[in-house]
C-alpha cells in the first residue's frame, strides 16, 4: 500500500508541471500588454507606470522559456497577478470566495454521493420493476434538465413562490452582524464560523440560503451518480462469486451489501471523485443563478470583464485541486480493491 502511493506521490511533480505548461501555453495566445497585470506586484504599478515600461521590465518580449520560469517563480511565491475586476490580488480573491464554494460542495457531496449511490443499489437491484422504472425516469429528467434551468427552478418554487430559501449566502442583517466585528471568522463557511460563536440565527441563515443551491445540485448529479451505480450493481450482480453466495444461503442484504456493493463502488469511485472536485472547484452556473459569492461566480465575473489574470489564476488553482483529487481517488482505488496496489 505504501509503494502503491509512493509511486502516485512521485508522479505528482510531473503531472502538476504539465499543469503549469498548459495554462503558460494559453497564456502565450495573449498579447504582452494583456499580460502585464499577471506579473505585477502591486496594483499602483498599473496607476504609476506605463504599460510599456512595465512589459520592458518583467520581459514580457522575450523568449517563452524565460518568460515561463519568470511566471513560475511568481507562481511558486504566490503572486498569480492583480485581478482589476476584483480589485484585489488574485491569491487574495481565491482565499475569500473557496471557503464559499467548499460549504456548497460540503452541504451538496452528502446528499448527491449517498443519495445516488443508495438509488442506484435499489434500482439495480429491483431491475425492471416498478422502483427501478421511476428511479431511472427520474435519472433521466435529472440528467437531460440544464443546470441553469433546474437553478431557475428552484430559485421561482422556494423563493418566489414559498419565500423559503432566498439567493445570496447570507441576509442583510446577518452582514452587518459579520461586519459588526462582534462575529469572529475562523473558516470564511459561515455555517461552521457561526457554530463556533455558538450565533445560532447566522447559522439557521446560512443554511437557509444553501438549500436551494444543494437541492440543485443533487437533483442534476443524483441523475449521474444513481445511472453509474445502477450499470456497475448490474455488472456485478451477474458475476459467478455472487451466484454462489447466494446458492450458500446467505442472506440476501449480505450478499448485495458484502459481495456486490463493494466491487461495483469501483467506477463510482472515479465518478463521485471528479464530481467532488468539480464542486470544489466552483459550480459556475449554479453559483451565478443563486448569486452565491463562491470561486466560480468569481471566475464568471472575470471571465464578463475580460479580465485575462483572473480567469487564468482560477484556472491553475482548479487545475491544481484536480491533480490533488485525482492522486485521493487512486489512494482511494487501492483501500476499495487492494488488487490496484499490484498493478
Amino acid at each position: 500500500m505504501l509503494t502503491y502511493i509512493a509511486r502516485r506521490l512521485l508522479l505528482l511533480p510531473v503531472v502538476l508541471f504539465g499543469v503549469s505548461i498548459f495554462i503558460f501555453g494559453v497564456m502565450s495566445f495573449l498579447s504582452p500588454y494583456e499580460l502585464v497585470s499577471t506579473y505585477i506586484k502591486s496594483p499602483e504599478e498599473l496607476k504609476n507606470q506605463s504599460l510599456d515600461a512595465l512589459v520592458e521590465k518583467y520581459g514580457l518580449n522575450d523568449p517563452w522559456h524565460l518568460r515561463y520560469i519568470r511566471w513560475l517563480g511568481n507562481v511558486l511565491h504566490g503572486n498569480l497577478g492583480y485581478s482589476e475586476s476584483a480589485n484585489m490580488y488574485v491569491l487574495d480573491a481565491i482565499k475569500q470566495r473557496f471557503p464559499a464554494s467548499l460549504e456548497l460542495a460540503l452541504f451538496a457531496v452528502v446528499p448527491v454521493v449517498f443519495g445516488g449511490i443508495w438509488l442506484g443499489v435499489v434500482s439495480a437491484v429491483h431491475h425492471n420493476r416498478l422502483l427501478d422504472h421511476a428511479t431511472r425516469i427520474f435519472a433521466i429528467i435529472g440528467w437531460s434538465l440544464p443546470s441553469f434551468v433546474a437553478g431557475i427552478l428552484a430559485l421561482m418554487f422556494f423563493y418566489g413562490y414559498l419565500g423559503w430559501f432566498p439567493p445570496g449566502r447570507l441576509s442583510a442583517w446577518a452582514h452587518e452582524i459579520i461586519a459588526s466585528g462582534g462575529f469572529r471568522q475562523y473558516t470564511g463557511m459561515n455555517t461552521i464560523d457561526a457554530i463556533l460563536n455558538w450565533n445560532w440565527p447566522i447559522f439557521w441563515d446560512a443554511v437557509r440560503h444553501l438549500v436551494a443551491p444543494t437541492i440543485t445540485l443533487a437533483w442534476l448529479w443524483w441523475a449521474f451518480i444513481l445511472r453509474i451505480t445502477r450499470s456497475s450493481m448490474l455488472d456485478v450482480l451477474n458475476k459467478d462469486y455472487v451466484t454462489t453466495a447466494r446458492a450458500k444461503g446467505l442472506p440476501e442484504r449480505l450478499v448485495i451489501n458484502r459481495h456486490a456493493k463493494r466491487n461495483a463502488m469501483i467506477p463510482v469511485t472515479t465518478v463521485a471523485g471528479l464530481m467532488v472536485l468539480g464542486l470544489l472547484g466552483g459550480m459556475a452556473i449554479t453559483e451565478t443563478v443563486f448569486d452565491y459569492k463562491g470561486i466560480g461566480l468569481l471566475t464568471v465575473q472575470g471571465a464578463q470583464q475580460l479580465d485575462y489574470t483572473l480567469v487564468l489564476g482560477t484556472a491553475l488553482f482548479y487545475g491544481v485541486l484536480l491533480v490533488i483529487g485525482n492522486l485521493v481517488v487512486d489512494v482511494l482505488y487501492a483501500i476499495i480493491d487492494p488488487r490496484v496496489r499490484l498493478e
